[in-house]
């Protein structure tokens, strides 16, 4: 910075923001409101600096400190799970940050476009196994893995994947259920291999975070309770994977979700979707749904909101 630099107002601002991004870093403890406040003065006097001296690297650091301080904000967004600034209800502790959910979204449409059978049991086992092995193509399973996803019809599900080509055991599905912790099952996804084309970009601890996400939200107690069948526990998922911060579902211009969207990821018709959306109402999953127009439109419960995976 040059020792001349006018207005001295600019001069005086700019040693004050360098000596307070030192006494930052000197922090024991990151403080990223802070941290993009200080961003925001940055960019706001490197442009009032480019102003004065005509200097475009300046205006450049100027828009990077702006895009910084964006980043900056959104990274404290997702630590503390805060709600949006239009919402006056209170702090949600979700399961997912927003980047986690856009994970999350692709990998749902991925089994949609890529699960070898139009069954909701090879749906949802092609989505739970999908992310077990994302990563390296390959994962392990136990069978109260299994059985607790698919309480029925385990076996012929993952015999189904075998045969399309889709799953490779090392032994039979019955063994498969038989396998106990000590005594898991190795499987391998040949389609997620790492010398095939990459489907996914995130690493492995996204990976195990929408992962367990997927596992607590087909696993809810209330749907266990309740016994609902894997189309819809898969509607539970989807449903979770795109609200609004205050639990509506789709986003604020989208008035719901696209019914034939929903119904193929769900392995049902979309005349079908309000029958299981009501059974989601009856298992406090959702507090009303309605079809119509070809949306499903609803909102999450207040015990769930912390599986919804923000849009």
């Amino acid at each position: 910075m040059p020792y001349d630099l006018q207005p001295d107002v600019l001069r005086l601002e700019l040693i004050e923001l360098g000596d307070a991004f030192r006494a930052y870093q000197s922090n024991p403890e990151p403080n990223l409101a802070l941290l993009a406040g200080l961003h925001d003065r940055k960019a706001h006097a490197f442009s009032s600096w480019a102003d004065v001296t005509g200097d475009a690297s300046l205006r450049h650091e100027a828009k990077r400190a702006a895009g910084a301080a964006r980043a900056t904000r959104d990274m404290h967004a997702n630590r503390l799970a805060l709600r949006t600034s239009d919402s006056d209800g209170p702090v949600v502790e979700r399961l997912l940050t927003r980047n986690h959910a856009e994970h999350a979204r692709a990998v749902l449409g991925y089994v949609r476009a890529h699960a070898p059978y139009p069954e909701p049991d090879a749906h949802l086992l092609v989505l739970l196994l999908t992310l077990r092995a994302a990563r390296d193509g390959a994962g392990n399973i136990t069978g109260q893995d299994i059985s607790g996803w698919l309480p029925d019809g385990a076996e012929r599900a993952l015999e189904q994947l075998v045969a399309a080509g889709w799953l490779r055991l090392p032994g039979s599905a019955a063994e498969a259920l038989a396998s106990r912790p000590e005594d898991f099952t190795t499987f391998t996804v040949p389609c997620l291999l790492p010398e095939q084309p990459r489907p996914f970009s995130f690493g492995k601890t996204t990976r195990a975070k929408i992962s367990g996400w997927a596992q607590k939200a087909v696993g809810d107690r209330k749907l266990r309770k309740k016994k609902l069948v894997a189309t819809t526990r898969l509607l539970a998922l989807y449903t979770a994977a795109h609200t609004r911060p205050d639990g509506h579902l789709g986003r604020p211009d989208d008035d719901g979700l696209a019914l034939d969207e929903v119904a193929a990821f769900c392995a049902l018709t979309p005349e079908k979707v309000a029958e299981h959306a009501a059974l989601l109402v009856d298992a406090d999953w959702l507090t009303d749904a309605g079809t119509g127009d070809g949306r499903l439109r609803g909102q999450l419960t207040e015990r769930v909101l912390p599986l919804g995976g923000l849009l």
